[in-house]
């Protein structure tokens, strides 16, 4: 049991260096692109069906959530339809 802990620890702290050193090398690389809404726009269309057919599916209405979030999309993709 010690040594499965030991091993978990020893791990994660290989993994977080890991990624700490990738995230430093990488820093300068990364810039901000340009926003796609018409990716908005299509991910809005496919959580709102998604969400009404495992909302009915499932019965479960908590899944409505990602139905919400597919109207948010579409909102947002169509706001800025003039940026496609």
């Amino acid at each position: 049991m010690e040594y499965m802990i030991t091993v978990l620890i020893l791990g994660g702290l290989t993994l977080a260096l890991g990624l700490g050193v990738l995230v430093w090398k990488k820093r300068g690389e990364l810039s901000q692109g340009e926003i796609n809404y018409k990716a908005f726009f299509i991910l809005g269309i496919s959580f709102l069906s998604l969400g009404i057919v495992l909302s009915v599916s499932t019965e479960n209405p908590g899944l409505m959530g990602i139905s919400g979030l597919g109207v948010a999309y579409l909102a947002i993709g169509l706001k800025n339809r003039d940026k496609w």
